[in-house]
């Protein structure tokens, strides 16, 4: 039964990334005087394809003293500088968005109106020539630096990560039942959850319920009714097809993203294999096409039978409805083009120990919590958005449509500035930095019609100095680093 003076049992519903990553997070960092449970089923798979991540997760790693190469060692990892965006922007075009930062900012101004201006003055070196991550990144080369000045993610085995950290939770008191959730029980009185019935008899009482059963959403949606925001009018995909392969290169440092005529094809490089999939508009390509497109352009041998994933783009109404918290894919779902499935299981994590009951759950909470997801998901989503609005091709429907669809104001005010004066801010809440917008639209076809005022107070002399100087900095870093793959059979080689 609900405990209105406190939260002393926390019920996690669900495996996998989102219910280990919460269980392990919740028990290591605020956990001594709380009771953590968390329920899944064997006979229940997961859908265990969210194998790239972003920079923030070693932020995550920290917090729970994750040691770095024991971790990339259990999960087959490998390094992660960006994402090579091939046909995006047309066809037989690509571009690279990376981590970090591109040449050196000023107060009044970032470096792409410097570059900008150089271009005007017959300076050829394309945007990406100032940028440390990518030009490792295309040189197959990574290396820890002693300043951190290179800036990375990670490549890993989903699967894997949840077992490596199911070991950490059940360390620190976490107790897993197994079971398959029959029902859940709600209080007459109030609405919350008391308790979650199980096939076998079994009633988990709790007080605080986090809801990780993925896309079904068996508390958040099906138990409590919160409803759902749809989003497949800008982000018309919806649905997957996975395969994992066997390695038959080096793996690359950067994850790899290929525009295909009604969709998208990914490949993610682990230590022993590759992750591939194919995500398109069921509207536009049947599953049969979309499954022999994938399977044509992977390479090494199949190591599973290809597993189709249908979803619905958008978001809960509400992320935390009384007394249930969704994460991960009960939570809503954007598409994985950008790597950040895992982040944003990550974000509602640290929400909810950041807003976490000290007595009784208050509304307030509840809807700081929301208000927040729910900025920080629009972010993403319009992130999203823009691969797919900004582009010039229209050689399929499907393309068509994204090129002509419109998009949210908040994202169209983005595209506006941008092509107006080159301008970029970094809003509050937005997972993405200046240089990722930046990258991004540039690469995908926008030309800023003009620069900052500040870029002509350089003397040509100037300029030409502080332009080939940044790019031979870049040089000189690359050529002192050593390949990727070799790094890795050092530092963390998987068994």
């Amino acid at each position: 039964m609900y405990n209105k003076s406190g939260i002393q049992k926390v019920v996690i519903a669900g495996g996998g990334t989102a219910g280990w990553m919460a269980a392990a997070a919740l028990a290591k960092l605020i956990g001594k005087n709380i009771d953590i449970k968390l329920v899944e089923s064997d006979e229940i798979s997961t859908v265990g394809v969210g194998e790239a991540t972003i920079p923030p997760l070693k932020t995550f790693h920290q917090l729970l003293k994750i040691n770095e190469a024991e971790f990339m060692r259990f999960t087959q990892a490998t390094f992660k500088l960006g994402i090579n965006f091939e046909n995006w922007k047309d066809k037989e075009t690509e571009y690279f968005h990376s981590f970090g930062t591109t040449g050196k900012d000023c107060w009044a101004a970032t470096f792409q109106h410097f570059w900008l201006r150089g271009r005007r003055e017959g300076f050829e070196a394309d945007y990406g020539e100032y940028c440390l991550e990518l030009q490792a990144a295309k040189n197959k080369k990574f290396a820890h630096l002693k300043d951190n000045s290179l800036n990375y993610a990670y490549h890993l085995d989903a699967g894997l990560y949840a077992k490596f950290l199911r070991n950490i939770a059940e360390q620190h008191g976490v107790r897993r039942i197994e079971g398959k959730i029959h029902k859940v029980k709600l209080s007459n009185d109030s609405g919350y959850i008391e308790s979650l019935l199980l096939a076998d008899g079994q009633s988990i009482e709790g007080d605080l319920f986090i809801d990780c059963t993925g896309f079904r959403g068996l508390l958040i949606e099906q138990a409590l009714h919160t409803g759902y925001e749809n989003w497949s009018h800008w982000l018309p995909c919806d649905s997957a097809i996975a395969v994992q392969t066997e390695a038959e290169e080096a793996p690359l440092p950067y994850t790899r993203s290929v525009a295909r005529d009604s969709g998208w094809q990914w490949k993610i490089p682990l230590q022993k294999r590759c992750g591939n999939g194919i995500v398109y508009c069921s509207r536009y390509q049947s599953n049969e096409s979309a499954e022999e497109e994938l399977l044509r352009n992977v390479s090494g041998k199949l190591l599973t039978e290809p597993k189709t994933i249908k979803f619905t783009t958008g978001v809960r109404r509400k992320q935390w409805n009384k007394n249930c918290v969704a994460l991960g894919l009960s939570s809503g779902f954007i598409e994985p083009l950008e790597s950040t499935s895992i982040h944003l299981i990550q974000r509602g994590i640290i929400r909810l120990i950041q807003l976490f009951p000290t007595a009784k759950i208050e509304q307030a909470n509840i809807d700081e919590f929301n208000e927040q997801a729910r900025i920080e998901t629009e972010f993403v989503r319009d992130f999203i958005i823009l691969h797919y609005k900004v582009t010039e091709r229209k050689d399929s429907a499907f393309w068509q449509y994204c090129k002509n669809m419109e998009v949210p104001e908040s994202l169209q005010r983005k595209i506006d500035l941008f092509s107006d004066s080159g301008c970029v801010f970094k809003e509050p809440w937005d997972l993405f930095a200046e240089n990722s917008w930046i990258q991004v639209m540039l690469g995908q076809g926008i030309t800023p019609k003009t620069y900052h005022p500040i870029a002509d107070m350089m003397s040509e002399q100037e300029q030409t100095l502080f332009l080939n100087g940044i790019r031979a900095s870049v040089r000189k870093t690359v050529e002192m680093l050593p390949i990727h793959a070799q790094y890795l059979k050092q530092y963390c080689p998987s068994s």
